[in-house]
């Protein structure tokens, strides 16, 4: 993972990669390039649907969805508790920036959400391994103003982690022979 910050950047910054072992850069590339297809791969995603172009091509538009839990601010019942978790469904509108098939790279960013993001702009490439082992390493890089009540370290880790089980959940369909479904 790699991050940077300063008191005078304005956004914050970081990449965090994942490798996989069992499957090549080209059969991952057409699982990040189906834009719409996301909540197949992502854990907690619960919705990943276009909402406006053609999937995979510059300037589509996805609506994704999925809930995040919320530590109440008072005394509450678990019930209560968990009333006001489902409620608060967290959501974006992602705009596909552009794709390079060749590199296989693309850039998205969000145009409207509740989940406190603003200027969020991020590049997903996939790669061939390099001499490690791994058959094929896929970076994320995000791009994004700083974040009320995060730290910058903290949202890194959650994309690592996000990464990490992403590119473990296409190399299982993948390995499997599911991954196109």
């Amino acid at each position: 993972m790699e991050t940077t910050t300063s008191a005078e950047q304005q956004k914050w910054e970081a990449t965090v990669r994942a490798a996989a072992e069992k499957a090549t850069a080209e059969q991952l590339w057409p699982l990040f390039e189906d834009f719409f297809g996301l909540h197949k791969w992502f854990p907690g995603l619960q919705i990943c649907r276009g909402v406006a172009g053609a999937n995979g091509e510059p300037g589509c538009i996805r609506y994704c969805a999925g809930f995040k839990g919320i530590k109440p601010q008072s005394e509450s019942s678990p019930a209560t508790a968990k009333a006001t978790a489902t409620a608060t469904a967290a959501w974006s509108k992602e705009r596909l920036r552009w794709v390079d098939r060749r590199r296989m790279t693309l850039s998205y960013e969000i145009v409207d959400s509740n989940i406190g993001f603003t200027s969020y702009v991020s590049t997903v490439r996939v790669t061939d391994g390099a001499a490690g082992g791994a058959a094929a390493v896929v970076e994320w890089s995000i791009t994004v103003d700083p974040v009320a009540g995060l730290e910058l370290a903290d949202l890194a880790a959650k994309y690592r982690v996000g990464l990490e089980a992403m590119v473990k959940n296409m190399e299982a369909a993948i390995v499997a022979g599911t991954s196109i479904s």
